[in-house]
């Protein structure tokens, strides 16, 4: 179970202190272009992940006659995720290496080289390799983008920021649906116009975003972080860090079940749907356009809670597995999308809990391969999440069971992890970043 590799916790608390002030300022018009650039920035891969997705069919008409045409058309789609699921993890030792502004400058122009190639390609094949390219640049983009997060700010103001890139990121894909199909009305090639904006955003990166720089002593000794408590790794002989392996194996084993929970409403809706006799289009955009914005609701409601995400993981899971109840026992649509509202909701919360969790075991030096880490986790769940619900409908015979099997599985996470937390000492006082 994912739940049980999460290593104890040396806290139990309930509150995030901001006892270590940010190193960047938290107000003023140089603050707000920095978040702006930041959550611009994380929407980058939602951007590549569903732009094209109007197009596809128009895409799958200009390429009948190749051969394979019917498989590979998908690909343009989903594998940039995939690209960004395997190269996270290098992604993150990269951005330790070499800085974490430099290597999202870079990133960010080449994403506009890869993304607007396929406007000079005619082989589908040499398109589907640009495609992976754009995956190769995206996981780069968001490990930066989240590890800034991570350096910029600390206590509630990082759990803030975090939640709100999930908030960005959930709001932008529904922006990116309809901008795509509206671009697509003048030919399937027109959408990747679009991915020339990150041209945009590279000068103003240089010039707004500060390069950071590791806290006194946050970095070679032992840290308590903003919503955990969990040490980091002290150094070892002759001033050399281990990674805590440790501490990150199990909030990503945790975070790769996390994906698909949060990916199952997303990817299945239309298909509960038409199970259920909804064809039209319209109304299945409009039932997942509401369930998307649930998941909005939910990241406000936990940047609101200003609270530790490790106490909260058992109950959002258990909101998630409600959700999953809900639409398995659905005999209607409208039950359906309450069913679909509820899970949404917990997993608007699931995901800044899980990445803050995850942020908070990592010092200045280990964060970008660590933040790697994570995002290899979750778009590795994102992956496998259609094939592994495929794999489960075949066994239980339909894809609402497939749904409830899952709802079961995260109610034992949950129940795992809440057993857990009541086994952790106690006595340790409030979480706080040391100075």
């Amino acid at each position: 179970m994912p739940g049980s590799a999460l290593p104890p916790h040396a806290v139990d608390v309930d509150d995030v202190d901001d006892v270590v002030a940010s190193p960047v300022p938290v107000s003023g018009a140089a603050h707000l272009l920095r978040v702006t650039l930041l959550m611009a920035g994380s929407c980058l891969p939602i951007l590549g992940a569903v732009l094209i997705a109007p197009v596809l069919p128009k895409m799958q008409d200009h390429f009948a006659s190749t051969p394979g045409a019917k498989a590979l058309v998908p690909l343009a789609l989903t594998v940039p995720a995939l690209s960004l699921a395997l190269l996270a993890p290098f992604a993150g030792v990269i951005v330790d290496r070499l800085g974490r502004k430099r290597l999202l400058i870079v990133t960010t122009v080449l994403y506009a080289v890869f993304g607007t190639a396929p406007l000079w390609l005619d082989s589908l094949g040499a398109i589907i390799a640009s495609r992976a390219l754009v995956g190769v640049a995206e996981a780069a983009i968001m490990t930066c983008c989240t590890t800034l997060i991570g350096d910029y700010y600390s206590g509630h103001q990082r759990v803030k920021y975090l939640a709100l890139q999930t908030m960005c990121a959930s709001a932008s894909a529904t922006v990116f649906f309809a901008l795509g199909g509206a671009v697509g009305a003048a030919g399937w090639k027109m959408p990747f116009w679009v991915y020339a904006v990150s041209l945009v955003l590279a000068p103003l990166m240089a010039s707004a975003l500060p390069s950071p720089a590791a806290r006194t002593g946050h970095s070679t000794q032992s840290t308590h972080s903003a919503a955990d408590g969990t040490p980091a790794q002290a150094a070892g002989p002759r001033g050399h860090r281990s990674f805590p392996w440790r501490q990150l194996a199990g909030i990503c084993a945790l975070t790769f079940f996390g994906a698909m929970v949060f990916y199952t409403v997303p990817v299945e809706m239309a298909y509960l749907l038409d199970d259920l006799g909804v064809e039209n289009s319209g109304a299945i955009g409009l039932a997942t356009a509401i369930a998307s914005a649930a998941t909005v609701g939910g990241a406000i409601t936990f940047a609101r809670l200003k609270r530790a995400p490790d106490p909260m993981l058992p109950a959002v899971l258990a909101v998630c597995a409600a959700g999953f109840g809900v639409m398995f026992l659905a005999g209607n649509p409208p039950l359906l999308v309450v069913g679909a509202v509820i899970n949404c909701l917990g997993t608007g919360m699931l995901l800044p809990a899980l990445l803050t969790s995850a942020m908070s075991r990592l010092a200045f030096e280990d964060r970008g391969r660590g933040t790697g880490l994570w995002m290899a986790a979750f778009f590795g769940g994102e992956f496998v999440c259609p094939l592994v619900l495929l794999a489960v409908a075949s066994g239980v015979g339909s894809l609402a069971g497939a749904v409830g099997v899952l709802g079961v599985a995260a109610a034992l996470v949950a129940a795992g992890l809440s057993a857990a937390a009541r086994r952790r000492p106690m006595g340790h006082g409030q979480l706080r970043d040391k100075p």
